[in-house]
């Protein structure tokens, strides 16, 4: 993981994009790890097909992983000869291999790692400047001091000076030097939380859990210097009562949680959505149900964010569809939960969370928490907390302003708070809470399109399945062929007109996602009128979708 974030952090410095995700086992004393790169000179989103080099700096559970790493007949893999015979399932792949011995080196060194011999051998043999790699070494390293350090350069020297000797692989051109000023190292859990502070969030409430736990862990110090906090709740059922209590008082809040979480914090989110109290909750799919698998992506949690509420419970769910979206939806969510005065799921994931890039600095659309409050001394007239407005939203009220008491719980209400089960009062509520949100302007957000107008077959889609739907849509035109996607990142409310407009003229529909139940192309059944025929191509994780499968549907249906 060190080597391969350094590789990383490297090609940004020389000006190559570069995006990376990580295999791990789910045990907590530690396991097998694997860095899964791909570098380039234009921005990429997911990885490509294959792999074209491998480097095992040792064999051990190396089982775990050869389904995900495939492999061509050109191809490299690298291996330790003091590391045992190359296994199986690796020769199996057909590649050439050659040894290289990343103890043996490491022991010539005084303090030596073979992980920072692997480091400098990949970079020479992929054409990236030394320097940068050694710059990413002093910065990552120095405060380990002076003979770590040096060790560590010495480390990637001798493997470069080695890589020489090895048979050659793919190599990428140099970028140019404005490229190298303005490229960031970020994961798509940095962002989301970059996204938060930008929104407005200054209070978090939170319990870890894996693949969310970063969010935390980047919103924690950063509140601290806009004068926020993040607090660690004993469990998930408390955090999400805190952010509620804490956006009563007047403070945009947030959330982050993984499947298992969202789960337990159904119930309350509902109590949010009642008292049209807004939050936001960051929810990093994982492979479910249950504990599942922690650390591998899937995106099983799309009905429980639809649907999980008990009762009629409108509320918004947003998907970012790169990592570099996580930063933008975020934002959004923020922003609408606050404007709507309810509750905003944000439905990332592992593959998305975890994964690291070197992309462009995410732009802030200036989209910021602004609560509509009363103004003005409410004189004889009592305080209207749930006015049913035209808008559906009404003045929020923070306490201790004089004369705008009102009660704020889960029980159906009378337009000042009072509980009622009256019918008249609970069908005005209900109206109001879903008027709110349906009769929003949600303007161009929600959803990205490529290719509008273009061709009769368009590919649906969502969220980490966005990357290699557009790169299978971009070998599909470079095929002379005309195809459109379009990716929802509103999933809730529905917006079916805008589909429908951005479907114009569409024949064919290719539903794309990573859920065993086909979860997304249901929801579409159910909310849409999808035009002409329509295939739906999905998976369970932990295997991502890889762009050459969807060109592949694409190819079967011309």
């Amino acid at each position: 993981m060190t080597a391969g974030s350094m590789l990383l952090d490297a090609a940004g410095h020389a000006g190559w994009y570069a995006y990376m995700t990580r295999s791990s086992g789910a045990q907590i004393r530690g396991g097998e790890a694997a860095a899964m790169l791909r570098l380039s000179t234009a921005p990429v989103q997911s990885h490509d097909d294959h792999y074209d080099l491998l480097v095992a700096i040792d064999w051990q559970n190396v089982g775990r992983f050869s389904a995900e790493v495939p492999m061509t007949a050109d191809g490299l893999v690298l291996g330790d000869p003091d590391g045992g015979e190359f296994p199986e399932q690796i020769l199996a792949k057909g590649t050439r291999r050659a040894d290289i011995p990343f103890k043996k080196i490491a022991k010539e060194i005084d303090g030596g790692r073979p992980n920072m011999i692997a480091l400098g051998a990949v970079a020479a043999l992929i054409g990236l400047p030394e320097e940068a790699v050694l710059k990413v070494v002093k910065d990552s390293l120095a405060k380990k001091g002076p003979a770590a350090l040096a060790a560590s350069e010495a480390s990637v020297r001798a493997g470069a000076a080695f890589a020489a000797s090895l048979p050659p692989s793919k190599r990428l051109a140099a970028a140019t030097g404005g490229e190298r000023q303005r490229l960031w190292s970020i994961t798509g859990n940095e962002a989301a939380g970059l996204g938060a502070v930008r929104g407005g969030v200054r209070f978090v409430a939170a319990y870890p859990i894996t693949p969310g736990t970063e969010v935390l862990e980047w919103l924690a110090p950063n509140l601290a210097k806009l004068g926020g906090a993040l607090v660690q709740a004993e469990d998930e059922l408390a955090s999400v009562n805190q952010i509620i209590g804490a956006s009563y008082g007047g403070t945009t809040s947030l959330t982050a949680t993984s499947g298992p979480g969202l789960a337990l914090m159904t119930e309350s989110i509902g109590l949010a959505v009642a008292s049209e109290t807004p939050i936001t909750i960051v929810n990093v799919m994982r492979g479910g149900p249950s504990t599942g698998i922690p650390v591998k992506s899937e995106q099983s949690d799309l009905n429980i964010a639809l649907y999980g509420l008990h009762g009629d419970a409108p509320h918004l769910v947003v998907a970012p569809n790169s990592l570099a979206d996580c930063a933008f939806s975020t934002q959004w969510a923020v922003h609408l939960a606050d404007t709507l005065q309810t509750a905003a799921v944000v439905l990332s994931d592992q593959s998305l969370g975890q994964s690291r890039a070197t992309i462009a600095p995410p732009a802030d659309p200036g989209l910021r928490a602004n609560r509509l409050r009363p103004e003005g001394e409410l004189g004889d007239e009592r305080y209207r907390r749930y006015r049913n407005t035209t808008s559906g939203v009404s003045p929020m009220a923070v306490p201790g302003m004089k004369g705008y008491q009102y009660t704020a719980d889960g029980l159906e209400h009378t337009e000042v708070g009072t509980p009622s089960s009256q019918a008249s009062d609970h069908s005005t509520q209900l109206d109001k809470r879903l008027r709110k949100l349906t009769a929003h302007d949600y303007g161009k957000y929600w959803a990205d399109i490529d290719g509008e107008g273009e061709g009769d077959i368009a590919v649906i889609t969502w969220g980490s399945t966005t990357g290699p739907v557009q790169e299978a849509l971009e070998r599909w035109r470079a095929a002379g062929k005309q195809g459109r996607m379009v990716s929802i990142r509103l999933l809730s409310p529905v917006r079916p007109e805008q589909l429908a407009a951005a479907l114009e003229g569409v024949s064919r529909v290719l539903v794309v996602e990573q859920s065993h139940g086909a979860q997304f192309h249901r929801y579409l059944r159910a909310h849409y009128d999808l035009p002409g025929s329509v295939r739906a191509f999905h998976r369970p994780g932990p295997l991502p979708i890889r762009p050459d499968e969807i060109f592949r549907q694409l190819a079967d249906w011309s």
